[in-house]
């Protein structure tokens, strides 16, 4: 994916209903790790754009975007971690979400693929993770690989 370049990824996953979405999760990476989120969850994947700082918003939040005339409200998912931040590249990218409040993003360092993780491959988030850990909600087994699966509600709420 090239970035700047929008991504509808219901049509990508050739998705028409609910149970198709069941055990597919976008895959992403931030830092050294492969994250991943529940692709019902994803509306879109846009390039890094202007993002409008607003005074107050807890330092994660990294301001608003204007997509196409609606303002979305932007997480820098590094930052949400406590991670050291980085200077954003051509590879950055904003996915957006659909949470219950509305929409959001969620600022991240790149796009790696949609894959399917069945529940039989996911384990509970391990107990005494920090407090990065009431994100998780499972570890995704895939092949050799783990994949860190996030709980988007909860990265907005907790």
């Amino acid at each position: 994916m090239t970035a700047g370049m929008d991504w509808d990824v219901a049509a990508r996953a050739d998705v028409s209903s609910e149970d198709t979405l069941h055990g597919k999760f976008l895959v992403f990476k931030v830092g050294n790790e492969d994250f991943g989120i529940e692709i019902r969850h994803v509306t879109e994947i846009v390039g890094i754009q202007k993002i409008n700082e607003v005074p107050d918003l807890p330092g994660y939040m990294k301001g608003v975007i204007n997509l196409r005339g609606k303002v979305i409200p932007v997480m820098d998912i590094r930052s949400r971690f406590g991670m050291v931040g980085r200077e954003y590249d051509e590879r950055t990218c904003i996915i957006v979400v659909h949470v219950e409040s509305g929409t959001a993003g969620l600022i991240i360092d790149q796009v790696k693929e949609v894959t399917e993780i069945a529940d039989d491959q996911i384990e509970p988030p391990p107990a005494g993770a920090g407090r990065s850990g009431q994100y998780v909600q499972g570890l995704g087994k895939v092949n050799d690989e783990v994949k860190i699966l996030l709980d988007v509600q909860r990265l907005f709420y907790v």
